[in-house]
């Protein structure tokens, strides 16, 4: 058990990871002084639908509508969320 959790916790890493430094909507990896933690809340969605076997569309899809529902920024533009989105889809999920 302690192997999976600990697998289980480099993934979400890798996930955090490619959202501060590849999504980031909102410029955190811009300013040293905001929290990186600022899109944990949204790593265990993404995971499961790794896990899952969700397409990139379907993960850019939902990057989006973080995007603009959860964040009220708007997102006119999937497909700019497709390379993101493969990214994510080639992290190793299995534990």
């Amino acid at each position: 058990m302690a192997e999976k959790e600990r697998r289980a916790k480099e993934i979400m890493a890798a996930i955090r990871t490619i959202l501060l430094n590849d999504w980031d909507p909102i410029g955190i990896a811009r300013n040293p002084e905001w929290p990186r933690d600022e899109y944990d809340a949204y790593i265990g969605e993404i995971y499961r639908f790794l896990v899952r076997g969700e397409s990139a569309e379907f993960v850019a899809r939902h990057l989006c509508f973080i995007e603009d529902k959860l964040m009220g920024l708007g997102c006119a533009d999937v497909v700019k969320r497709l390379p993101v989105a493969q990214k994510l889809k080639s992290l190793d999920v299995s534990v």
